[in-house]
């Protein structure tokens, strides 16, 4: 291998040649306004949040709480319209209020702040590099390269926000370490002010609670008297208490008024609420199936990632940090079974944060294992493959070893994906919707769960609920009453909102004929043959064609889709309504096909096509 040595240490000084400017002074300054800027501009670029859960939920559950649809709507969204709100409201108000594409810069610029307490964390443990800013800028750098982090930057899932409040909880028991041995009320506020913004983030979302229970356990690292570490544990734990009561509080309370469960539908196995079945409603499809598979699931999710993701999300930091997590134990369990030498510990800073995240991995694969709720610590991760490195090998050697390991796993995530995005427009949803005769007497109803609809009531008048049936809501009998009810108090007339049919390469067959046309390739016999010889040459997925007659245009040649793309939309409109025919039959209703009548849908650029039919109850 010496013949490497000469280019690898050639790479390795222009890199720090590269590098050097990171070790100004004004380096960590100016790279907190950039980063989140960068992260803006990166989230305008990728375009409008497309994905299914803000199409389902999201937008949703905001707009049901802000306009005072809730409990009046029957689970639009399926069990999720029972989510606490309080996270999508910024979403919601700055789709309504700001043009689409300065909204998604702005979720952008809100995702990219992680990068500041990444920084801050990283600083306060690497006090030895204060001087030289760079390491910490880099490892702050890398772990915004997460797959997890990249996939979600200026949507609305909430995994990136809520690790705000996660990481800055960590941040603040750094900063203020000697102030936690000491012996005062300082150490008390800090771990009381440090627990609430630990509990607002698990308020916002309940999956963020595992964060909370790892912080509060790792506390048996800090330097102090073994009761005083539990004092210190048990304020933060009231801080936790309390800042979910201000973030979820309200709504869990609303949620035992309604129905009887603070927590409705999930966890019924506990409130016993008549209106949801008995049981959890975790989702466990992404958990370990046996012991083997905990002990690899690092390597298993790498190798597919279908098994903790719904998109093919590409990483390598996961297994690289499992390994050196494994290799640290087994050297400090080797060093105290010999006995020759106090094993090496991370250091009071560092062991808290490894265990943390330590903790925090393993309680979410017990639990979830489900990948994008490891946001928080995958943004950590490079900093604990160098906090590892450091007390396994010579500093110079976990130097080498550091950049090698985690520029390839920053690489690897290369080209990222996300959970969708759209083009933009300048509102960012849009909807055509019929005159509604007697909206306070009418109801619209949603039965095809895929696509998701609930994102549309929005559009249509605010005193029509909106009844979700044969959803992914367990029905019960006092839930199926409360439908029957509702049907039953409103005479009509009733409607329902069904997805209808789009071929998916019409868009790109759009874009194609409109280059074309810009090139004036379209307008002539010369223009026409050129542009035949290219489709031919380029396989664009299209075909030539000649039109019969000029066009009212002008045009004497167009592009269309290949036969093996082409679609027979009413067929599959058709079978649709035949669909939601089915499942009105069981709830004693029924869909007149003959009133269907097609409209538009957007969001951003995409269209979402859909039906609305006349729904009428069966002669009983």
């Amino acid at each position: 291998m010496r013949f490497l040595s000469r280019p690898l240490l050639a790479l390795e000084a222009w890199a720090e040649r590269r590098s050097a400017r990171l070790n100004r002074p004004a380096a960590p300054l100016l790279a907190a306004i950039l980063v989140p800027l960068l992260c803006g501009l990166l989230s305008l670029a990728m375009g409008q949040d497309d994905g299914w859960d803000m199409r389902n939920y999201h937008l949703y559950n905001a707009y049901a709480l802000l306009n005072g649809r809730v409990g009046s709507d029957i689970s639009a969204a399926g069990f999720q319209s029972y989510f606490n709100p309080t996270l999508d409201i910024p979403y919601y108000l700055l789709t309504q209020w700001l043009p689409a594409p300065l909204a998604g810069f702005v979720f952008g610029v809100l995702h990219g702040l992680n990068f500041l307490l990444v920084l801050g964390i990283a600083r306060q443990l690497l006090q030895r590099e204060a001087v030289r800013p760079r390491l910490a800028l880099l490892l702050a750098m890398a772990g915004m390269l997460g797959a997890g982090f990249l996939s979600e930057l200026g949507n609305s899932m909430g995994d990136n926000m809520t690790a705000l409040p996660v990481l800055a909880a960590v941040y603040l028991l750094l900063r203020g370490w000697e102030t936690l041995a000491a012996a005062d009320g300082r150490a008390v506020c800090l771990a009381l002010f440090s627990g609430l913004l630990m509990g607002c983030g698990a308020g916002l979302k309940l999956t963020n609670a595992t964060y909370a229970l790892a912080l509060c356990l790792a506390f048996s690292t800090i330097p102090a008297a073994f009761w005083r570490r539990v004092r210190l544990a048990f304020v933060f734990g009231l801080g936790v208490l309390a800042g979910m009561a201000a973030t979820a509080g309200w709504w869990m309370f609303k949620m035992w008024q309604l129905f009887g469960n603070p927590l409705y539908p999930q966890f019924n196995n506990i409130f016993h609420s008549p209106l949801a079945m008995e049981g959890s409603v975790l989702d466990t499809g992404y958990v370990p199936k046996n012991l083997g598979e905990a002990l690899l699931w690092p390597f298993i999710f790498t190798a597919n990632a279908s098994r903790v993701a719904e998109v093919p999300l590409k990483q390598l930091i996961w297994p690289i940090v499992y390994l050196l997590f494994i290799a640290f134990a087994c050297v400090w369990l080797y060093q105290w079974l010999r006995r020759r030498h106090k094993p090496r510990t991370a250091g009071s800073r560092a062991a808290f944060v490894l265990l943390f995240f330590a903790l925090s991995y393993l309680f979410w694969l017990k639990l979830f294992g489900i990948y994008r709720y490891l946001i928080p610590i995958e943004l950590l991760a490079p900093l604990a493959v160098w906090l590892l490195l450091q007390r396994l090998l010579s500093d110079q050697a976990a130097r080498r070893l550091a950049a090698g390991l985690l520029a390839v796993a920053s690489l690897a995530v290369l080209p990222f994906v996300t959970w969708g995005h759209a083009g933009w427009a300048g509102r960012a949803f849009k909807a055509q919707v019929p005159a509604i005769a007697k909206p306070e007497t009418a109801l619209l109803f949603n039965v095809i769960p895929h696509p998701p609809m609930a994102w549309m009531a929005q559009f249509f008048p605010p005193q029509m609920p909106v009844v979700a049936l044969g959803t992914s809501f367990q029905e019960t009998p006092a839930y199926l009453a409360r439908i029957e009810a509702l049907i039953a108090s409103r005479p009509g007339p009733h409607y329902v909102m069904l997805p209808a049919a789009r071929n998916e390469k019409e868009p790109g067959l759009q874009k194609k004929v409109a280059l074309a046309r810009a090139l004036g390739w379209t307008e002539s016999a010369a223009g026409c043959a050129r542009l035949e010889k290219f489709s031919q040459r380029l396989r664009l997925q299209v075909q030539y064609q000649a039109l019969s007659a000029p066009h009212q245009e002008g045009q004497f040649c167009t592009l269309a889709l290949l036969p093996k793309h082409q679609v027979d939309l009413a067929a599959q409109d058709q079978a649709t309504r035949a669909v939601a025919q089915q499942r009105f039959t069981l709830y004693r209703l029924q869909l007149d096909a003959a009133s269907c009548r097609g409209y538009e849908a957007w969001v951003g650029a995409d269209r979402y096509p859909y039906q609305l039919c006349r729904v009428t109850p069966l002669p009983r």
